[in-house]
């Protein structure tokens, strides 16, 4: 059709048309989001192409979480990480504390950091939350608080996935699922793992370490859960007299807030101006964390007796493995003092040892039996804050005491102390 200048009719009804085109744009929903959330998606790089849309389809009562992951999420899962998992991770958590009995207790702040994000530390971002909500959901049926429900957690789940402490785990800073899948995990990747799970099903909950233990034996890595307060937990290493107990509470009692290798540090995924040192991965600092040496701590006295601890570890020579033993001490200077105690074994962490109370100068008797071996020795108490013995079962020596830990550093590497963390 030729459209001539005596057809103001026509020429009317194409402007109408081209109007209409041009305003299409303008009736799209209009952007909810922040501008901070927007200048996290700046720095997606060609990741933003699947977190905008994603973020577009988010729903109005899930927004705040998803602004808070994106104001907090480092600079490296902004530009690899998939944008169906954090969409999951979000309608999954949101969905887990809607039906939490306890869900009216939670601090909204305390939900976002520690019950919303998809990861603790640094390990492998895989989508754990369907499996472990599947799994941790039938065992807290019943519990009325998210305390007794991590600790029904701790005590169910590791022997359901079959998941036990083994130095021979393929890196320490498992994700759950590879703990899972490869059965063995030493003390962070248990942690990651029980710490997830209890997110899963509404408990705030995070991870907790130190970078090394002030009597030098190594570092470690726990778990504190929210209820009412935080309250901590070794992973896999349930206590029947409930939390807020574990073989490692002495060594905690004696670290050290403002030395930052002896301090203890809690993760977080909240932005806080310090990294959570981690000596499996000495050169990542993007993983935030906050010093809480001061709730350890208090329990460290001086005792008035001067008593030291005595460590007892038993090996199954030539084997050199720990084993469970039953242990006995006798004081040669005063017979009326005796100990025993059981000695840890193979799926016990390594820095786990049986501990007695001895007098420095003091001589003292140390047995040990399992089944048909047993081997004793004697010993001097010396004046040091805690002394470690080696007994060996077969054949009948005794052996030096190496520092063990979950993860040892090579004799040239450096521990891993926090830091400042880049401004994004």
């Amino acid at each position: 059709m030729v459209i001539s200048k005596r057809s103001p009719g026509v020429w009317f009804s194409l402007l109408t048309v081209l109007a209409a085109v041009v305003a299409i744009p303008q009736v799209q929903a209009e952007r909810w989001w922040s501008d901070s959330v927007e200048k996290a998606l700046s720095r997606a790089g060609t990741n933003r192409a699947a977190l905008a849309p994603m973020l577009e389809r988010t729903p109005e009562s899930q927004r705040e979480g998803m602004t808070f992951l994106f104001e907090n999420m480092p600079e490296i899962d902004l530009v690899t990480l998939d944008a169906g998992l954090i969409a999951t991770n979000t309608a999954l958590a949101y969905e887990a504390m809607s039906t939490a009995p306890w869900a009216k207790q939670i601090p909204p702040d305390v939900f976002l950091n520690d019950i919303l994000p998809y990861a603790c530390i640094n390990e492998l971002r895989d989508s754990w939350r369907p499996r472990l909500r599947e799994l941790a959901l039938p065992l807290i049926k019943g519990c009325t608080s998210p305390g007794e429900a991590a600790r029904r957690i701790n005590e169910r789940l590791f022997p359901l996935v079959n998941v036990k402490y083994s130095t021979k785990r393929r890196k320490p800073d498992q994700s759950p699922l590879e703990s899972i899948e490869s059965g063995m995990a030493t003390c962070t990747g248990l942690s990651v793992l029980l710490a997830d799970a209890c997110r899963a099903v509404g408990i705030p909950a995070r991870i907790v370490g130190t970078p090394l233990w002030i009597n030098l034996r190594g570092n470690h890595t726990w778990v504190e859960v929210w209820d009412g307060d935080w309250h901590f937990a070794g992973a896999a290493e349930p206590d029947p007299a409930g939390l807020d107990r574990g073989w490692f509470v002495h060594d905690a009692s004696q670290a050290k807030r403002d030395e930052p290798r002896h301090a203890i540090y809690a993760s977080s995924f909240r932005r806080s101006g310090t990294a959570f040192p981690m000596v499996w991965a000495r050169d990542i600092h993007w993983v935030p964390a906050v010093n809480v040496t001061d709730r350890y701590t208090p329990k460290s006295q001086a005792k008035a007796d001067g008593k030291i601890r005595l460590l007892v570890k038993v090996l199954d020579q030539p084997a050199g493995r720990r084993v469970k033993a039953d242990v006995s001490l006798g004081d040669l200077t005063d017979p009326s003092h005796v100990g025993t105690g059981v000695s840890r074994e193979e799926t016990a962490d390594m820095n786990d040892i049986l501990p007695f109370e001895v007098v420095p100068g003091h001589r003292y008797v140390v047995m040990a039996s399992a089944g048909w071996e047993a081997n004793h020795l004697q010993v001097t108490a010396t004046d040091a804050r805690e002394q470690v013995i080696v007994v060996s079962l077969s054949p009948r020596t005794t052996l030096s005491h190496p520092s063990q830990a979950c993860y040892l550093p090579s004799a040239n590497s450096r521990v891993a102390t926090p830091r400042p963390l880049p401004r994004p």
